[in-house]
């Protein structure tokens, strides 16, 4: 990694709670403490596709959801998980409403490295699966490291 005219190092690193990001996030982390790089943990969060129903059916409506506090949540508990009981390394949080691949390949413009799990969890819409990641190699503007975690994961 190198510093851009000044700029500290930056890693970004896909999280959605599930053990191959935390995995995903630990690396990262362990990285920015020798490099002396900051880290951001990006989770985006979609609402539930709806489903209306034909002309003659009602639509029925969602229970009200604090989708972004539930990704705000998840973030956090992958950070506590991953920092191992603290960390000197700087770590920012970005929630994002959105595909996961297109947030973390926006997020990752001008980075130095883009970490993410090879396959994620389900739980919000978009959350980092293993076409995420695909994804992400095929299109972030900087190096992606994907972390595989095991095959029972």
């Amino acid at each position: 990694m190198s510093e851009r005219d000044g700029a500290v190092p930056r890693i970004v690193a896909g999280v959605d709670g599930s053990p191959a990001s935390v995995m995903a996030l630990r690396w990262a982390i362990r990285q920015a403490r020798l490099t002396g790089a900051v880290v951001e943990a990006v989770i985006a969060w979609q609402y539930p596709a709806s489903t209306a129903g034909y002309a003659w059916a009602p639509m029925v409506m969602p229970e009200v959801t604090d989708y972004e506090g539930i990704a705000e949540k998840t973030a956090a508990e992958a950070i506590s998980s991953a920092a191992d009981g603290g960390s000197d390394v700087k770590i920012s949080t970005i929630v994002r409403e959105g595909n996961a691949a297109e947030a973390l390949i926006d997020a990752a413009v001008h980075a130095d490295l883009l970490v993410v799990g090879s396959r994620g969890r389900g739980g919000f819409a978009g959350a980092l699966l293993g076409s995420v990641s695909q994804h992400c190699v095929l299109h972030a503007p900087c190096p992606v490291l994907v972390i595989r975690g095991n095959a029972e994961e």
